[in-house]
C-alpha cells in the first residue's frame, strides 16, 4: 500500500461538479493498494497516519498529531501512486491491485481509520473521476510504503 500525506488547511472531492466531501484543517491521505497488501499494511498504515507528528505545536516545531489537533481525514484512492516509469514514457500501473481486490481494501481501511482515530473520515469514491483540490499547509507531503516499512 502507498500512502501519499499532505498536510492541508483545507480539502475537497468533486465528482460530476457535486462536492462529495470537505474538510478543514488535517490530512488528505491518497493511497493507492497492490495485490499482495494485507490486514497487517492496513493496521500498521493506519497507526503510522494517526501518529504522525507533523502539526505545529505552540513553539512552531512539528510536534502534533492529528489527533493531538482534532484534525480532520480525507481519504482518495488512487492507483496511480504504483505507476512504474522505468521503461518509455507511458507509465505501467501493473502493480496497482485490480478493483476486486482493490475495493475491498479500500472499504476495509476506511474502517481501520476510523477506528483508529475514533472518528468519520471522508473519502472519495473508488474509481470515479474525482477533481481534488486542496491548500497544502507547509507544505508538509509525505511518501509512505508499507512494504518498504520507512
Amino acid at each position: 500500500m502507498r500512502l501519499l500525506i499532505q498536510r492541508v488547511t483545507e480539502a475537497k472531492v468533486t465528482i460530476e461538479h457535486k462536492q462529495k466531501a470537505s474538510i478543514g484543517k488535517g490530512l488528505l491521505v491518497f493511497v493507492g493498494f497492490e495485490a499482495s497488501d494485507s490486514q497487517e499494511d492496513l493496521l500498521w498504515g493506519a497507526q503510522k497516519i494517526s501518529k504522525l507528528r507533523i502539526f505545529d505545536d505552540e513553539h512552531g516545531v512539528m510536534n502534533l498529531s492529528i489527533g493531538d489537533i482534532s484534525g480532520a481525514l480525507l481519504l482518495v484512492s488512487q492507483f496511480t501512486l504504483h505507476a512504474q516509469t522505468r521503461k518509455g514514457n507511458r507509465p505501467s500501473y501493473i502493480r496497482a491491485a485490480a478493483p476486486d481486490l482493490a475495493i475491498p481494501l479500500y472499504e476495509n481501511f476506511i474502517s481501520v481509520l476510523e477506528d483508529t482515530l475514533g472518528h468519520p473520515i471522508e473519502t472519495g469514491t473508488f474509481g470515479a473521476d474525482m477533481k481534488v483540490s486542496l491548500l497544502n499547509d507547509g507544505p508538509v507531503t509525505i511518501w509512505i510504503d508499507t512494504q518498504a516499512k520507512e
